[in-house]
Protein backbone atom coordinates (compact mmCIF):
# COMPACT_ATOMS: atom_id res chain seq x y z
CA UNK A 1 0.00 0.00 0.00
CA UNK A 2 1.37 3.37 -1.02
CA UNK A 3 0.35 5.82 1.62
CA UNK A 4 0.69 10.28 0.95
CA UNK A 5 0.74 11.65 4.35
CA UNK A 6 -0.29 15.42 4.77
CA UNK A 7 1.37 17.61 7.24
CA UNK A 8 1.93 21.06 8.47
CA UNK A 9 4.43 23.06 10.83
CA UNK A 10 2.73 24.61 13.05
CA UNK A 11 3.82 27.45 16.04
CA UNK A 12 3.87 25.15 19.15
CA UNK A 13 0.53 24.55 20.29
CA UNK A 14 1.36 23.62 23.92
CA UNK A 15 2.78 27.37 24.45
CA UNK A 16 0.20 29.46 22.37
CA UNK A 17 -0.58 31.66 25.66
CA UNK A 18 2.37 33.15 24.23
CA UNK A 19 1.06 33.79 21.42
CA UNK A 20 1.20 38.28 20.80
CA UNK A 21 -1.17 40.45 19.07
CA UNK A 22 -0.23 43.67 16.79
CA UNK A 23 -2.16 47.07 16.96
CA UNK A 24 -3.45 45.90 13.58
CA UNK A 25 -4.51 42.34 14.64
CA UNK A 26 -2.32 40.40 13.32
CA UNK A 27 -0.65 37.05 15.34
CA UNK A 28 2.66 37.21 16.27
CA UNK A 29 4.20 33.25 16.96
CA UNK A 30 7.45 35.16 17.79
CA UNK A 31 9.75 32.77 20.22
CA UNK A 32 7.18 29.77 19.26
CA UNK A 33 8.93 26.46 18.17
CA UNK A 34 7.82 25.75 14.88
CA UNK A 35 6.71 21.36 14.81
CA UNK A 36 4.48 19.68 13.33
CA UNK A 37 1.03 19.64 14.09
CA UNK A 38 -0.36 16.92 16.45
CA UNK A 39 -3.34 15.58 14.69
CA UNK A 40 -0.56 15.55 11.35
CA UNK A 41 2.05 13.46 13.86
CA UNK A 42 -1.51 11.06 14.50
CA UNK A 43 -2.12 10.52 10.49
CA UNK A 44 1.99 9.69 10.15
CA UNK A 45 1.32 7.37 12.57
CA UNK A 46 -1.22 5.44 11.34
CA UNK A 47 0.49 5.34 8.23
CA UNK A 48 3.77 3.86 9.30
CA UNK A 49 1.34 0.90 11.43
CA UNK A 50 -0.65 0.12 7.93
CA UNK A 51 2.75 -0.37 6.42
CA UNK A 52 4.85 -2.91 8.74
CA UNK A 53 4.32 -5.68 10.65
CA UNK A 54 4.49 -4.38 14.65
CA UNK A 55 7.14 -6.38 15.61
CA UNK A 56 9.06 -5.50 13.31
CA UNK A 57 8.64 -1.94 12.85
CA UNK A 58 12.24 -0.97 11.01
CA UNK A 59 10.59 -3.36 7.45
CA UNK A 60 8.21 -0.59 5.74
CA UNK A 61 5.75 -3.11 3.98
CA UNK A 62 4.61 -0.41 1.70
CA UNK A 63 5.75 2.92 1.07
CA UNK A 64 4.93 6.07 3.25
CA UNK A 65 5.10 9.86 1.34
CA UNK A 66 4.99 13.13 3.63
CA UNK A 67 4.24 16.42 2.01
CA UNK A 68 4.11 19.54 3.79
CA UNK A 69 3.49 23.00 2.14
CA UNK A 70 5.74 25.36 4.08
CA UNK A 71 9.41 27.25 3.50
CA UNK A 72 12.73 26.07 3.12
CA UNK A 73 12.55 25.64 7.10
CA UNK A 74 9.94 23.38 7.26
CA UNK A 75 12.27 20.55 5.82
CA UNK A 76 13.77 20.04 9.53
CA UNK A 77 10.24 18.49 10.34
CA UNK A 78 10.18 16.29 7.47
CA UNK A 79 13.78 15.05 8.08
CA UNK A 80 12.40 13.79 11.47
CA UNK A 81 9.35 12.23 10.02
CA UNK A 82 11.57 10.62 7.19
CA UNK A 83 13.53 9.60 10.79
CA UNK A 84 10.32 7.63 12.50
CA UNK A 85 10.16 5.42 9.30
CA UNK A 86 8.49 7.70 6.28
CA UNK A 87 10.27 6.61 2.82
CA UNK A 88 10.10 10.09 1.29
CA UNK A 89 9.52 13.71 1.78
CA UNK A 90 8.02 16.84 -0.57
CA UNK A 91 8.03 20.00 0.23
CA UNK A 92 5.98 22.46 -1.89
CA UNK A 93 7.43 25.85 -1.34
CA UNK A 94 5.02 28.25 -0.56
CA UNK A 95 4.42 30.40 2.69
CA UNK A 96 0.77 30.92 4.79
CA UNK A 97 0.07 33.85 4.04
CA UNK A 98 -0.61 32.87 0.29
CA UNK A 99 -2.43 29.72 1.54
CA UNK A 100 -6.32 28.70 1.95
CA UNK A 101 -8.00 25.73 3.26
CA UNK A 102 -9.29 25.61 -1.12
CA UNK A 103 -5.85 25.88 -2.51
CA UNK A 104 -4.08 23.00 -0.41
CA UNK A 105 -6.20 20.94 -1.73
CA UNK A 106 -6.06 21.64 -5.03
CA UNK A 107 -2.07 21.05 -4.38
CA UNK A 108 -2.70 18.13 -2.56
CA UNK A 109 -4.65 16.89 -6.03
CA UNK A 110 -1.53 17.62 -8.32
CA UNK A 111 0.28 15.66 -5.45
CA UNK A 112 -2.12 12.68 -5.62
CA UNK A 113 -2.54 13.07 -9.25
CA UNK A 114 1.38 12.75 -9.44
CA UNK A 115 2.01 9.99 -6.87
CA UNK A 116 -0.88 8.12 -6.82
CA UNK A 117 -1.19 6.69 -3.66
CA UNK A 118 -3.84 4.34 -2.02
CA UNK A 119 -4.79 6.13 0.52
CA UNK A 120 -4.45 10.04 1.23
CA UNK A 121 -3.85 10.74 5.39
CA UNK A 122 -4.61 13.95 7.32
CA UNK A 123 -4.89 14.80 10.45
CA UNK A 124 -8.65 15.94 11.44
CA UNK A 125 -7.99 20.05 11.64
CA UNK A 126 -4.83 22.05 12.25
CA UNK A 127 -3.57 22.63 15.07
CA UNK A 128 -3.21 26.64 14.25
CA UNK A 129 -6.93 27.57 13.41
CA UNK A 130 -8.58 24.61 14.17
CA UNK A 131 -10.21 24.42 10.71
CA UNK A 132 -11.41 21.08 9.57
CA UNK A 133 -11.61 21.27 5.99
CA UNK A 134 -8.73 20.05 3.81
CA UNK A 135 -9.33 16.09 3.73
CA UNK A 136 -13.26 16.86 2.36
CA UNK A 137 -12.12 19.18 -0.09
CA UNK A 138 -9.57 16.61 -1.19
CA UNK A 139 -12.05 14.11 -1.33
CA UNK A 140 -14.30 16.14 -3.42
CA UNK A 141 -11.52 17.10 -6.05
CA UNK A 142 -10.55 13.88 -6.29
CA UNK A 143 -13.89 12.38 -6.56
CA UNK A 144 -12.78 9.60 -3.86
CA UNK A 145 -14.59 7.93 -1.20
CA UNK A 146 -13.71 9.66 2.46
CA UNK A 147 -13.97 8.98 6.03
CA UNK A 148 -13.62 11.59 8.63
CA UNK A 149 -12.85 11.66 11.99
CA UNK A 150 -11.10 8.14 12.03
CA UNK A 151 -10.39 6.54 15.47
CA UNK A 152 -9.69 3.28 14.42
CA UNK A 153 -8.37 1.62 11.40
CA UNK A 154 -8.54 -2.09 9.96
CA UNK A 155 -7.10 -3.80 7.05
CA UNK A 156 -7.51 -7.27 5.50
CA UNK A 157 -6.28 -6.53 2.35
CA UNK A 158 -5.07 -3.46 0.15
CA UNK A 159 -8.91 -2.61 -1.58
CA UNK A 160 -10.66 -1.74 1.95
CA UNK A 161 -10.42 0.25 4.83
CA UNK A 162 -12.92 -0.59 7.94
CA UNK A 163 -12.86 2.61 10.01
CA UNK A 164 -14.70 3.35 13.05
CA UNK A 165 -15.61 7.14 12.90
CA UNK A 166 -15.92 9.13 15.68
CA UNK A 167 -19.24 11.06 16.34
CA UNK A 168 -21.57 12.68 18.73
CA UNK A 169 -22.03 10.01 20.99
CA UNK A 170 -21.86 7.37 18.95
CA UNK A 171 -19.27 5.62 16.73
CA UNK A 172 -19.96 4.79 13.02
CA UNK A 173 -18.35 1.73 11.23
CA UNK A 174 -18.11 2.16 8.06
CA UNK A 175 -16.28 0.44 4.65
CA UNK A 176 -14.50 2.60 2.44
CA UNK A 177 -12.93 1.09 -0.73
CA UNK A 178 -9.23 2.67 -1.98
CA UNK A 179 -8.07 4.83 -3.51
CA UNK A 180 -9.83 7.28 -0.49
CA UNK A 181 -8.74 9.93 1.69
CA UNK A 182 -8.99 9.51 5.50
CA UNK A 183 -8.97 12.08 8.33
CA UNK A 184 -7.71 11.05 12.01
CA UNK A 185 -8.20 11.71 15.56
CA UNK A 186 -5.95 11.12 18.60
CA UNK A 187 -7.56 7.75 19.41
CA UNK A 188 -5.99 6.57 16.43
CA UNK A 189 -2.74 5.98 18.18
CA UNK A 190 -3.98 3.67 21.10
CA UNK A 191 -2.51 0.73 21.10
CA UNK A 192 -5.08 -1.25 19.17
CA UNK A 193 -6.61 1.07 16.81
CA UNK A 194 -4.49 0.67 13.72
CA UNK A 195 -4.51 -3.11 12.88
CA UNK A 196 -2.65 -4.16 9.53
CA UNK A 197 -2.99 -7.12 7.16
CA UNK A 198 0.60 -7.13 8.39
CA UNK A 199 0.69 -7.27 12.03
CA UNK A 200 -0.52 -10.14 14.27
CA UNK A 201 -3.95 -9.40 16.17
CA UNK A 202 -2.11 -9.89 19.35
CA UNK A 203 0.14 -7.21 19.53
CA UNK A 204 -0.05 -4.10 21.07
CA UNK A 205 1.58 -0.54 20.23
CA UNK A 206 2.76 1.71 22.60
CA UNK A 207 0.18 4.59 23.39
CA UNK A 208 0.97 7.01 21.54
CA UNK A 209 3.06 8.65 18.22
CA UNK A 210 6.51 7.21 18.04
CA UNK A 211 9.79 9.42 17.85
CA UNK A 212 12.95 9.17 16.07
CA UNK A 213 16.17 8.66 17.67
CA UNK A 214 19.06 10.90 16.39
CA UNK A 215 21.23 8.11 14.32
CA UNK A 216 17.40 7.94 12.42
CA UNK A 217 17.35 11.39 11.75
CA UNK A 218 20.87 11.48 11.00
CA UNK A 219 20.34 8.38 8.80
CA UNK A 220 16.63 10.03 7.20
CA UNK A 221 19.17 12.79 5.51
CA UNK A 222 19.72 10.18 2.85
CA UNK A 223 16.07 9.51 1.74
CA UNK A 224 14.96 11.84 -1.25
CA UNK A 225 13.17 15.17 -0.29
CA UNK A 226 12.12 16.69 -3.43
CA UNK A 227 11.05 20.48 -4.16
CA UNK A 228 8.13 20.97 -5.95
CA UNK A 229 6.39 24.80 -6.85
CA UNK A 230 2.98 25.41 -6.26
CA UNK A 231 2.18 26.75 -9.41
CA UNK A 232 3.17 23.58 -10.69
CA UNK A 233 0.44 21.42 -8.52
CA UNK A 234 -2.52 24.67 -8.90
CA UNK A 235 -2.01 27.38 -11.25
CA UNK A 236 -4.92 28.96 -10.41
CA UNK A 237 -3.88 30.55 -6.79
CA UNK A 238 -6.75 33.01 -5.93
CA UNK A 239 -7.48 32.46 -1.90
CA UNK A 240 -10.82 31.75 -1.21
CA UNK A 241 -10.76 32.87 2.73
CA UNK A 242 -8.31 35.86 3.93
CA UNK A 243 -7.84 36.32 7.79
CA UNK A 244 -8.45 40.07 8.45
CA UNK A 245 -7.36 40.27 11.91
CA UNK A 246 -7.27 38.75 14.91
CA UNK A 247 -8.55 39.68 18.53
CA UNK A 248 -8.02 38.52 22.01
CA UNK A 249 -10.96 37.48 24.13
CA UNK A 250 -11.94 39.79 27.15
CA UNK A 251 -9.88 39.24 30.42
CA UNK A 252 -12.20 37.11 33.12
CA UNK A 253 -13.08 38.81 36.15
CA UNK A 254 -11.18 38.36 39.22
CA UNK A 255 -13.05 35.68 41.41
CA UNK A 256 -15.11 36.82 44.51
CA UNK A 257 -14.98 35.26 47.75
CA UNK A 258 -18.43 34.88 49.76
CA UNK A 259 -18.49 34.31 53.58
CA UNK A 260 -21.41 31.55 53.50
CA UNK A 261 -23.54 29.65 51.32
CA UNK A 262 -26.17 32.56 51.93
CA UNK A 263 -24.37 35.28 49.92
CA UNK A 264 -23.09 32.46 47.44
CA UNK A 265 -26.72 31.76 46.37
CA UNK A 266 -27.71 35.05 46.21
CA UNK A 267 -25.29 36.60 44.41
CA UNK A 268 -26.06 33.54 41.87
CA UNK A 269 -29.82 34.50 41.77
CA UNK A 270 -29.04 38.49 41.63
CA UNK A 271 -25.41 38.32 39.59
CA UNK A 272 -24.98 35.44 37.46
CA UNK A 273 -29.03 35.20 37.08
CA UNK A 274 -29.41 31.69 37.59
CA UNK A 275 -32.94 30.18 38.18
Amino acid sequence: MKILVAVKRVADPDNLNKIKLSAQGKVDTTGLEPKASPYDDYALETALRLTENGTNTKARLGEVVVVTFGPKEAEQMLRAMLGTGADRAIRIDATDDVLDGDLVARGLKGIVDKEKPDLVLLGYQQAESESNEVGQMLAEYLGWPQATFAGRITTTDDKVLLVERETDGATAHVKVTLPAVVTVIDKIVKPKSVQSKHTPTTHNYADGVRFAALMAIMAAKKKPLAEQKLADLAPDATLKVRYANAELPPKRAAGVKVKDVKELVTKLKTEAKVV
